[in-house]
């Protein structure tokens, strides 16, 4: 559910890409995937506590195998899957940071774990912690301008579909910290779904770069003049995964101070 589920998104579109059958399944729904001895489940809740989640697990238990991902081993995920994979709790704030770059690197290490070719470069978590670095230090170059051209009014977040996951985490950032409307679209699928919405003034978009189809975007932007901004992001596109929602995380904390509200 949430955060967890956009993370295991892009694991799963990872997974497919090298022949491995592999969905992202919300913990909630009314016509589950069945168990089977050849399914792995990962059950992936921070708190461990999710009720959906924990639900879902127990559905998997004692016949597919069924590995826990949470911040909390003692939590009934921690206790009752066959074997637990730790991650990063979040901060006193709640907000699923931490425990989503957290989730992001655990699942990557999974995949490389089935399938060697998906598997990390080496020393992909301290590039990653060294791109984080640079984009936190830089922040004052390009935080202000991106705070002035987007906010003020709902936002888009555009991905590629193998990485719709970090739109849809960046997007929620958007909703939960400054409670800006936020939504995650495909690029490519934005000119079928979501073009029609920027006949209406003061449409936005927060690009996360990689789409063979930006330059559509691009052509409409041309025609009806509304605003894209390219989110900032590490030049080693290995590390693009841990460090990309990072720029939207900034942007939803800095129109949170300029208009606090309290949850």
């Amino acid at each position: 559910m949430g955060s967890s589920r956009f993370a295991a998104l892009d694991a799963a579109a990872l997974l497919r890409a090298h022949g491995i059958d592999a969905s992202a399944e919300y913990a909630s729904t009314g016509r589950p995937q069945p168990p089977s001895a050849n399914t792995l489940v990962l059950a992936i809740s921070a708190t461990g506590g999710s009720a959906e989640t924990v639900a879902a697990m127990r559905r998997h238990r004692g016949t597919s195998m069924v590995v826990g991902v949470t911040a909390v081993p003692g939590s009934a995920i921690g206790r009752e899957a066959d074997a637990v994979l730790a991650i990063a709790a979040d901060g006193p704030s709640g907000v699923a940071c931490a425990s989503y770059r957290s989730t992001v690197a655990a699942l990557r290490e999974v995949c490389g774990l089935l399938v060697p070719a998906a598997a990390p470069p080496a020393g992909w978590r301290e590039r990653a912690a060294a791109a984080i670095a640079d984009l936190l230090g830089r922040r004052a170059d390009w935080l202000p301008g991106a705070v002035e051209r987007l906010g003020g009014g709902p936002l888009h977040i555009l991905a590629p579909a193998e990485r719709l996951g970090a739109a849809e985490q960046s997007a929620l950032m958007l909703r939960e910290v400054p409670r800006v409307p936020a939504y995650a679209c495909e690029t490519g699928d934005w000119s079928h779904v979501d073009v029609y919405l920027t006949k209406r003034p003061g449409y936005r978009v927060l690009l996360l770069p990689g789409s063979a189809y930006e330059d559509e975007v691009r052509e409409w932007q041309a025609q009806r003049g509304f605003t894209v901004v390219t989110a900032e992001g590490p030049a080693d596109g290995e590390v693009r995964p841990l460090v990309e929602t990072l720029a939207p995380e900034l942007l939803a904390a800095q129109l949170w101070a300029a208009d606090p509200i309290q949850a």
